[in-house]
């Protein structure tokens, strides 16, 4: 049962994975790969929220964290989108934004992850 739960809720992440690269290509267009950035930040904040929260409030059962974490936030977050847009940027010959685009990619996500260790621990009153 657990493997069907996390099937469907990385069908669900990715379609939402889908929407928001649509939605960066309209808006930014195709030269720098804005929307796995978005999401890779997002997911990664998303995760914090959710594993903290987990952590030390939560007593919903285990099949609804699987649902949440494995399932949606790991159809949603593209680290393996990621390694092939940091590949292509660096083929293109566009090194320093490969760069760029790696180093901020694992930064800023990991920071965001941070942040929504941070914000969960603030809403419940732990220290951190």
């Amino acid at each position: 049962m657990n493997y069907l739960i996390v099937f469907i809720g990385a069908g669900i992440g990715g379609m939402l994975r889908q929407g928001v690269n649509v939605t960066a290509l309209k808006w930014a267009g195709n030269g720098f790969p804005w929307g796995t950035l978005f999401i890779n930040i997002l997911g990664s904040f998303v995760m914090g929220l959710v594993a903290e929260y987990w952590a030390l409030k939560s007593g919903l059962p285990q099949t609804t964290r699987l649902f949440l974490t494995t399932g949606i936030l790991g159809g949603f977050t593209t680290f393996s989108a990621f390694s092939l847009d940091t590949a292509l940027l660096y083929e293109r010959g566009e090194t320093l934004a490969a760069a760029g685009y790696a180093i901020g990619s694992v930064v800023l996500s990991v920071g965001a992850l941070f942040g929504g260790l941070a914000i969960i621990r603030h809403l419940v009153g732990v220290q951190g």
